[in-house]
């Protein structure tokens, strides 16, 4: 097979080396191809604008991994919008017709959920731009490749963790890290697992859903995790108090169909990830 991964990050990077590993070919695209490796083939291109490089004739799959330069509704929108918009005109240009493309998204686009469970059947009622933004570029997703022999799917990841993500662990090592008065459920996938499932369902012999939820087996409470670490770095436990509003909302997120998939988790819960992390295990793709 030959797959396009549209947007090389560490994410992306890191899938299309599981890819490679697996015996298939690799093109990547990244606006500094100079920093993928060398079993990737890479290719200069910037998604946000249109015109972008041809696509090898026998792509089997396109994975579409971008990450907006900004915390801005602007950047989200050039970001995942025109993303998708300029893969699939490419797609179009070129007569190409992949077995399937798959858009990273983002648990965000359900907002918040009072604490409940949330999976493929919720309806997403998105309480911020970016939210909105991606299930935007979702619809867009969908629309185009409707009448089409391409399969859409789409995977909506929790907070991405793992080498280089230490944003939890550094706020527990500097003091900074506080345990909501109010339990508040987190959900969060370690970036090899999250490559993984865009692997196992970009190949996979099944036909694929619509829409996966990506996220490891525990929505765990945020105060969990943060004492969790507090433990295994032999500190004393942050302090309860007023932690804002909190990213991503309060919910659970149920991975019950991908795991249906057959994928199997490297880290089920977190801590098995924050361990690893903690030591050494991995490293972030430049």
């Amino acid at each position: 097979m030959t797959i396009l991964v549209a947007g090389c990050g560490d994410l992306g990077t890191e899938a299309g080396l599981r890819f490679t590993a697996a015996g298939h070919t690799v093109v990547g695209w990244r606006r500094s191809p100079s920093k993928l490796p060398p079993d990737i083939k890479a290719v200069a291109a910037d998604l946000s604008s249109p015109g972008l490089p041809p696509i090898p004739a026998d792509t089997t799959a396109v994975v579409i991994a971008v990450a907006a330069d900004s915390s801005s509704e602007d950047a989200y929108r050039t970001a995942y919008v025109s993303g998708v918009t300029h893969v699939l005109d490419a797609l179009e240009r070129d007569g190409v017709t992949p077995r399937r493309v798959l858009f990273v998204s983002s648990t965000a686009v359900y907002g918040d959920a009072g604490g409940g469970w949330v999976d493929e059947s919720t309806t997403p009622i998105p309480g911020s731009f970016s939210g909105r933004v991606l299930r935007e570029a979702e619809d867009l997703l969908h629309e185009r490749l409707r009448e089409t022999p391409t399969a859409a799917m789409v995977l909506r990841l929790g907070g991405i963790y793992g080498p280089g993500r230490t944003r939890l662990i550094d706020q527990v090592r500097n003091g900074t890290a506080v345990i909501p008065d109010t339990p508040r459920y987190t959900n969060r996938i370690h970036r090899d697992d999250a490559a993984g499932a865009i692997v196992q369902l970009c190949t996979m012999d099944d036909e694929p859903a619509p829409v996966y939820v990506g996220v490891d087996d525990d929505p765990a409470e945020l105060g969990d995790v943060l004492r969790f670490l507090a433990a295994e770095l032999g500190l004393e436990g942050p302090p309860s108090g007023n932690a804002g509003d909190g990213r991503g909302g309060n919910k659970r997120c149920s991975n019950r169909l991908l795991r249906g998939t057959g994928y199997s988790f490297v880290y089920p819960t977190f801590r098995e990830g924050y361990r690893a992390i903690l030591a050494g295990v991995g490293v972030r793709h430049p």
